[in-house]
């Protein structure tokens, strides 16, 4: 059958950009979360994921603004069919153990992430088999039509892994990662450190700096002085409250830009008084989200009314939001049997900004009659906790890093991604189930707007969450560093960055 051929151009390399400083080979990023694993298919979030973008690549490249591009592990492909997709690998492309990536790769990648059941095999949930015609050359069939399975096959956790390196190290693999990426792997001192060295085989040309060290700063104000005293060249997420006085420095760059984040405080739906529309609904009502976002956020972010960022593909930008009503919220309570308010607990990790949003509340939840105390957990803990439904509330963040709807709901509130995939709620709804599937298969774009804005009304109405706000990204370098461009989803690409 005929179709669409697709051809995949170059990149730029290393070569094209300025002499570096020659004792600034290092470059040193500062970010506030450790990652939980290199392992792509043991992990989504996203400390890990800013490590593993600069170690694998993947078939189809993403660029910062979120563009799906051929630079890529595919140089080729070809729409056989809706649900055939024929692709050509570049040849002469190694893994840092000197084994040259094959069909074979491909095919190995995307059976163990399902074997996996890997906390971001949503993305292909549609992938139902790799057919391998020889060493360069793969067809991927679909069971049904996806529209953004392109885009997909671009995110960090369809990273193309070793088979070989795979296999040698099992179940130490996500501490030592093989990739096709312009780093290898060298040290992770956990808590502390990572080291990454330049992989001067890279298929695209040597990346711009010799070595990146990611230092964990967990701590918004440390990392703003890490910064600007030079012990560090780049921080991620700078805090609200250092934004603005540190962009200010002359021998600092800041960079704002809207993002596709959604800062979220979750019920765990299958817990009492959780599981009643009604309590979560009046918890809704009883913050005042707006004025909360506000000190949280200084500005730096706008009031969520509902799940999508108005910058991701078929967001409701329609919904109301919840306002803030207390003497609705308290008749509510009393309706589900809670006049008098409970005892429950908030969850957060150490995130300043949520932090802060949990002790705001916990004052607004006492006036309706709630007593909430608050748990700081450490990250790792706190996301295998959250997943096994420990929790009564929650705060997290969603980045909707495909820019899609599909990427934004459904591993968030589909009944099949219960805990580590996204669900951390717990909460169901078949009629959301049905639109977000609607959404996933249905290959015509106004369908599937229709579904996706269904879906967005009833999530609204049903609360599973606290829709809290939409952060924009904040990073800042020193003035130095060349070729940072932030990128939209907090995957930022660091191959063209250096110290000049």
């Amino acid at each position: 059958m005929g179709g669409l051929f697709i051809s995949c151009g170059g990149a730029e390399t290393a070569s094209e950009h300025p002499a570096k400083r020659s004792n600034a080979e290092t470059l040193v990023v500062g970010m506030p979360g450790d990652p939980r694993s290199l392992d792509p298919h043991r992990t989504n979030d996203q400390p890990s994921s800013r490590v593993k973008k600069q170690i694998y690549d993947t078939l189809m490249y993403q660029t910062s603004d979120l563009t799906v591009t051929g630079d890529g592990l595919a140089e080729s492909y070809e729409v056989i069919s809706p649900t055939e997709f024929a692709f050509t690998l570049r040849q002469g492309v190694h893994f840092h153990n000197g084994e040259e990536l094959t069909s074979e790769d491909v095919k190995f990648t995307f059976e163990r992430m399902r074997e996996l059941n890997a906390p971001a095999a949503f993305l292909v949930n549609a992938l139902e088999r790799v057919e391998i015609i020889d060493d360069y050359n793969f067809v991927m069939h679909l069971s049904f039509p996806f529209g953004p399975f392109i885009t997909h096959l671009a995110h960090p956790a369809t990273a193309i892994l070793n088979k070989t390196a795979v296999l040698a190290a099992g179940e130490n693999y996500g501490r030592n990662p093989v990739g096709t990426g312009p780093f290898s792997f060298v040290e992770w001192r956990a808590g502390d450190s990572l080291t990454l060295s330049r992989y001067d085989d890279y298929f695209r040309g040597p990346a711009a700096s010799e070595r990146i060290i990611f230092r964990i700063i967990t701590e918004d104000t440390q990392r703003a002085i890490a910064l600007e005293t030079g012990e560090v060249d780049l921080i991620y997420d700078v805090g609200p409250n250092d934004y603005r006085d540190l962009a200010a420095l002359e021998e600092i760059k800041g960079f704002q830009t809207s993002g596709l984040t959604t800062f979220y405080m979750g019920f765990n739906a299958q817990k009492k008084p959780f599981d009643d529309v009604r309590v979560r609904q009046a918890i809704n009502l009883a913050l005042d989200v707006e004025a909360a976002t506000q000190v949280a956020f200084r500005g730096y972010a706008t009031t969520a009314k509902g799940p999508l960022a108005p910058t991701v593909q078929f967001a409701n930008t329609g919904l109301p939001g919840y306002g803030h009503d207390v003497e609705r919220a308290k008749a509510l309570l009393a309706e589900a049997g809670y006049p008098n308010g409970f005892s429950t607990s908030i969850w957060t990790n150490d995130n300043p900004v949520r932090v802060m949003y949990a002790e705001i509340f916990q004052e607004q939840l006492r006036a309706v009659g709630i007593t909430a105390s608050i748990e700081i957990v450490e990250w790792a803990p706190y996301l295998d906790r959250t997943a096994r439904g420990e929790h009564d509330m929650f705060m997290l963040g969603w980045v909707a890093v495909t820019g899609d709807a599909d990427y934004g709901l459904y591993s968030l509130f589909h009944s099949e991604e219960f805990g580590d995939a996204g669900n951390r709620t717990f909460w169901s709804n078949d009629e959301v189930d049905r639109l977000l599937v609607e959404g996933k298969t249905n290959p015509d774009p106004a369908a599937r707007e229709e579904a996706y804005l269904r879906a967005q009304e009833i999530i609204f109405e049903e609360a599973p969450w606290a829709f809290l706000a939409f952060r924009d990204e904040l990073n800042a370098t020193r003035d130095y560093v060349q070729g940072f461009e932030p990128h939209t989803a907090g995957h930022h690409i660091l191959y063209q960055v250096y110290n000049n």
